[in-house]
């Protein structure tokens, strides 16, 4: 066999190779069907949480253990969030009570201004301003009981230009 025949009977078994494996890959993502996605948090705040969600973005219990408790948001759109009890035995085994550090959960408003007013009316702390971001956000921070960063947005108009120098070059 010439050095090119090798060459190629090497690019086709790699080819073979990867088409197949990509194959099983794909046929595995058919298989695969996710009913729910929802993040748990572990908390040594369990109670204190459930009620700043509650009382302040009208999250309702959907399923509650003494441990455990799953939260729904309001509206058509229905999204869930739990937190456990860092103290309980079905804790997994490497998750420590959230620090608030490395995440932050981003609730989309349809009018960023009047949750923004209806929160400071109520007295809770905000951590960052009402403030219309050039990227196309109107945004501001809270921290819940955890120090987990609660960003609430509103999809505006970006700044014109400002995604261009985000934007590959064709």
């Amino acid at each position: 066999m010439t050095k090119s025949m090798l060459t190629a009977l090497f690019i086709a078994t790699i080819t073979s190779a990867a088409w197949s494996q990509q194959n099983v890959i794909s046929d595995t993502m058919n298989v695969i069907k996710i009913d729910h996605v929802y993040t748990v948090f572990i908390t040594a705040k369990l109670e204190e949480t459930v009620k700043f969600y509650e009382q302040y973005f009208g999250f309702t219990k959907l399923f509650e253990s003494g441990f455990f408790v799953l939260l729904q948001s309001a509206g058509d759109s229905k999204f869930n969030i739990a937190f456990m009890d860092e103290k309980h035995p079905t804790t997994p085994p490497n998750p420590r009570a959230f620090n608030g550090n490395g995440s932050f959960i981003t609730l989309e408003v349809s009018d960023a201004k009047i949750v923004y007013e209806s929160l400071k009316s109520r007295k809770l702390p905000i951590a960052y301003p009402l403030k219309d971001e050039p990227w196309g956000q109107r945004r501001f921070g809270v921290l819940d009981p955890n120090n987990l960063w609660v960003d609430v947005v509103e999809q505006i108009e970006p700044q014109q230009g400002y995604w261009d120098q985000y934007m590959k070059k064709q």
